[in-house]
């Protein structure tokens, strides 16, 4: 696997980044995605690490946050229907990633079926290096589906980020898979709003940005 590595890093422009500069965080968002033998052989060795964390049993499904639904300062809201959070330890370089894309042709029950068969995607993600947590939300009321993540390492976070739009590309609707990496923010402040990010007017930029829980 290619490592991720700040040399390959650049701060983004765009709304979103914008917003999270001016909150203090230097964010990464929607670089290009890697290119597909990388990427894949990224997911391939997720896989394996994935089966051998299994095998260890330090994957975990706790049940404490399903069912909270999540405010957006675009307007949208979710509810979260799973967790998945490893034994890896606290991160020492906290970052919060928020990904979101709508499934091509995906309607009615097809949704439910989505959120029951996703189980089975969380060897594409939990094997990746800094892999801490993530929160799994339903689709929002324009069809969009998020993750929140916990990320130990933000140039990890962006180089998992870039190999997982592949995948999604295979399912999404073209143009719909955005990512948002926040360096410095463990996941739990940015749901929970516990550290001031300079929350902003209902617009299409601030997608990744919880306003309230219930």
């Amino acid at each position: 696997m290619v490592s991720p590595d700040a040399r390959h890093l650049h701060k983004p422009a765009g709304p979103e980044a914008d917003q999270a500069s001016l909150a203090g965080l230097s964010a990464l968002s929607d670089r290009a995605p890697l290119p597909h033998a990388v990427a894949w052989r990224a997911v391939a060795m997720c896989a394996a690490a994935t089966a051998r964390m299994l095998w260890k049993r330090v994957i975990h499904l706790p049940a404490g946050h399903v069912g909270t639904r999540i405010r957006f300062a675009d307007g949208t809201t979710a509810p979260v229907y799973r967790e998945t959070v490893s034994d890896r330890g606290l991160a020492q370089a906290p970052c919060a990633l928020v990904v979101e894309f709508r499934l091509r042709a995906v309607r009615g029950r097809g949704h439910a079926l989505f959120r029951w068969e996703s189980l089975l995607n969380t060897p594409l993600f939990v094997g990746f290096p800094g892999f801490v947590s993530k929160l799994w939300l339903a689709h929002d009321e324009r069809g969009r589906y998020r993750g929140i993540y916990e990320w130990d390492g933000s140039f990890r976070a962006d180089y998992y980020a870039r190999a997982l739009w592949r995948v999604l590309a295979l399912v999404s609707v073209p143009g719909s898979i955005h990512y948002l990496v926040l360096p410095g923010l463990h996941r739990n402040e940015l749901v929970t709003g516990s550290r001031e990010l300079g929350r902003t007017t209902a617009d299409e930029a601030s997608w990744w940005l919880p306003v309230g829980v219930s």
